[in-house]
This record gives structure tokens, sequence and C-alpha cells, in this order.
């Protein structure tokens, strides 16, 4: 038996109804992934063969996201755990003998070493059938493992089966096993559906091969976390928080700061470099990488952002789809929307906003500017409240800012528009031509002054007035 491959049978054809959800509850994201994939990942470390998925409800969907990961079996009618894993024999049974491990597409916090423990204990005892039990806080619809005075297992009974007795035992059945494909299908084909569910119940065939003297037995795992199961939105908020947890902790341990760690959310795709320090309130989602001695302050939201080596993110900072090179600096409150790329030593300060931006290094636009569709050239400045005016209204237009360019604050830059390489604009310009190298453009109306005019005014205003009593009434008729 212990040279026998494995084989991985993953059930999620369930409706999943709690989840009130147009969605099937495998494809509900938790830590930046559909859940189902964490049970894949899991899956392909202990065989070399694809899983096989049992899907149902919503099989198209599922498909289309599993692809090439996994081979399929249907479950047309959703008839119990049971009815679900027989669906698996058509390319199973036959086949030389292996160990099956069914998994549940909805349980995606099981660990690796869990299963290794699994597969040996099953191993070890020649046992026909293995499975993992717990005891959790709050039992609930859990199946009750029964074991007899020797502790041996007899039976699951199920929550809504349970007598009055059966339902005050404390451990249950975490629903994920271990068989022998020699006896597992013709063990299925015997159970019926005689219980409150009308359903075939997977943990009935363990009566069944105890009457024919076969092994059974069941691993009691101690964190009954990882056999949590997504029924709910409350169980799925629970499921992200660990991954969360768990990703945070392999990131300190591979020396990244936290400063408060459970005030951070950092989805499992993220990668984060050593001696990098997190503040608190940050969300780190998708393929965001950061590398290492960079500095996260808080209520900076990154999502599939690449951050190199030593750079700082200010205060309230966002970023989608951008790239940020070496000692940037960022914020507070800047907006980094998709196509962003800062340079090296980059500067982007408050308020500031770009969009398909190139920013050569040492560019700096300090504060409250929109820069999209852009091309800035190396040591450019562009100064406050400097807009590239790149929509016409019905198309994008590109403004390109040549280098060492200073663009004086409060000036628009009407796109196309090239502003050469050392080219001044002055402050409050609006640009429609473009400005040659080492120029300077302007475009001010001359400034005129009217002396007096402001004393003028308040004397007239005062003439208009009504007269007023001294404590500010109208005088009286």
């Amino acid at each position: 038996m212990n040279d026998q491959p494995i084989e991985v049978v993953i059930l999620a054809a369930g409706l999943g109804t709690r989840m009130k959800s147009e969605t099937i509850k495998i494809l509900h994201r938790a830590a930046g992934r559909p859940i189902v994939d964490y049970v894949l990942d899991l899956a392909c470390r202990f065989t070399s063969e694809k899983p096989i998925l049992v899907v149902g409800h919503q099989r198209d969907a599922v498909r289309e996201h599993c692809g090439s990961r996994a081979r399929y079996v249907e479950q047309d009618k959703q008839l119990g755990t049971g009815h679900a894993l027989l669906q698996a024999a058509a390319l199973l049974e036959g086949n030389r003998p292996s160990t099956v491990l069914v998994l549940s597409g909805d349980v995606p916090l099981t660990r690796e070493a869990t299963i290794r423990t699994l597969i040996e204990e099953h191993r070890a005892k020649q046992n026909s059938v293995t499975l993992l039990s717990m005891i959790p806080a709050e039992p609930a619809l859990y199946g009750r493992v029964v074991r007899g005075e020797n502790r041996e297992l007899r039976s699951i009974v199920e929550a809504k089966d349970a007598s009055a007795d059966e339902l005050t035992i404390s451990e249950v059945n975490a629903g994920i096993y271990a068989f022998e494909t020699s006896e597992l299908f013709e063990a299925l084909r015997s159970i019926s559906t005689n219980n409150a569910a009308a359903e075939y119940y997977l943990p009935d065939v363990i009566p069944h091969l105890r009457q024919k003297g076969r092994n059974v037995g069941a691993v009691l795992i101690t964190d009954p976390m990882e056999a949590l199961g997504v029924n709910s939105r409350s169980e799925l908020a629970a499921v992200e928080q660990e991954l969360i947890r768990r990703r945070i902790a392999d990131l300190m341990r591979e020396g990244v700061t936290f400063r408060n760690p459970s005030a951070v959310s950092v989805d499992s795709t993220v990668e984060i470099g050593p001696d990098t320090v997190i503040y608190p309130f940050v969300i780190l989602e998708g393929n965001t990488k950061i590398g290492s001695r960079c500095v996260i302050e808080a209520g900076v939201h990154l999502k599939n952002v690449t951050v190199e080596d030593d750079v700082t993110l200010r205060t309230g900072s966002v970023a989608d789809e951008a790239t940020i090179q070496t000692h940037a600096t960022v914020g507070p409150y800047a907006h980094l929307r998709p196509g962003t790329i800062l340079g090296r030593s980059v500067k982007i300060g408050n308020f500031v906003e770009t969009k398909k931006a190139v920013f050569r290094e040492g560019a700096k636009a300090s504060h409250l500017s929109y820069i999209g569709d852009a091309e800035v050239g190396a040591e450019a400045n562009i100064g406050a409240g400097t807009i590239t005016c790149n929509y016409d209204g019905v198309n994008k237009h590109k403004t390109t800012i040549g280098a060492g360019a200073f663009i004086g604050s409060d000036s628009q830059l009407v796109a196309p528009v090239t502003i050469g390489s050392g080219a001044y604009v002055g402050a409050g310009s609006t640009i429609t031509k473009d400005v040659p190298a080492d120029s300077l453009a302007l475009s001010r109306i001359p400034q005129r002054v009217v002396a007096d005019w402001a004393a003028k005014r308040r004397s007239e205003i005062q003439k208009t007035q009504p007269e007023t009593n001294e404590d500010g009434g109208k005088p009286k008729a």
C-alpha cells in the first residue's frame, strides 16, 4: 500500500445556497484568489496526476476558471457527498490500485503537514478509510464521530439524523478522507438514502467496511480552522482573515516588519522583501511585489503594483497597475493609476494623480497636479496645479516633457504637445503649441492695475446701505 500512487478528488458541485450569491461558493475570493485555488494547490503537492474535480452547479464557470489544472467529472443532480464521489469511478475504477485523497473545494485552509499525517496514519494502519476529525467550538451541523468503548471509529452520524445524546459528542467529521480504490466504489454503491436529507452520505461507507472486517480510522486535528468550510459570508470572512494572518506571519519570518499586523490586509499572492516596514491600515492586493528596505506608511493601498528597493510610499497613497523604481518617493495622498511608471528617484508629492505616465529618473511633480498620457524627462520639474489636458472629448493625446524642463505652477499643457528639453513654461500659462528646447513659453494677458478701485467700491457700497440705530436696528419711522 505504501508505494501506491495517490489520486485526489475534489468535491466541488455544491449549490452553496447560504452564500446568497449568484456565484458558486468555490469561486468566491479570499486573500486575492478564489478559494478553490488553495485546494488545487494542496492537491498538487500529493500527486503528479491532475486532481479530479467533481462539478455540478455552475460547472462551466468552474471549468473556465480552473482550466487545465484539473480533470472533470459531473454530478448532474446533487444527491450527497457519496453520490458526488461515485462520479469519479469512471476515471479511477479498474485502474492500478491507489490511495484516493478526498478534499472539499470549499475548505481552503488545510495544511500540507496535516494531509501527510492523514496519509501516513492511513497507510501505517492499513486502513480502508481514514478521515480527519476535529473538535470545534460549535459542532453545529457537522457529523458526529461515534466511537466504541476502545475509542475505535464506529460511524459518522450527521447532525440531522443524530439523537440528543449523539449531538452532545464534541468530535466531528472534518470532511477530508483517504480511501483505497480497491474497495471504495463497491462500498459507495452499497449505501442508501435512508436518512433525513434523503442523500447518499459519504461517511456511510464506514459501517459497510467495518462489517467486511476492514480497518477504518480517524485522525484528530488540533486546529479546527484547517477544516473550516465556506458556506456563508461570515465563514468566508473568517477564512480570509486566517489566510491573511498566515501570509503576514510568513513575511515576518522572512524579515518584513509590520508595525501592527492585525491592522494590515495582505493577499496571499503578495511578495515583500526583507527590511521593508509596513505601517497600519495598509492594503496590498493581487500580484503586488515590494522590494527590500521600503517604507509603506499608513493607509497605502496597492493593487498589482511593482515596487523596487528603497521606495517610500507616504500616507494615504493609492496605486493600481503601476511600477515604482528604486529610491522613488510617493505621496502623501498621491494616486497612481494604471500605466504609471516612476523611474529612479522620482518624486510624486501630495495630491498628484498620474495615468499612463512615464517619469524618467529624478523627475518631480511635488503637489496638486494631474499628469496623464504623458512622458516626463529626467530631472524635469512640474509645478503645483499643472494639468496635462489629454482628452479632447473624443480621443486621448500625449504630452511629452523633455529632460530638465521646468513647468511653472498652474499651467495647462493641451495635448498633443511637446515641451523641449531644458525649456521653461511660465506659471499660469496655457500651452497649445510645442515649445522648443531651452525656450521660455508664456501665455499671460498683460496685468492691469486700477488705482484706488477697492476704496471707491467700498465707499459706493456704504452709500447704498440704510441707516441703523446704535443697537444695529433700522431707525424708527
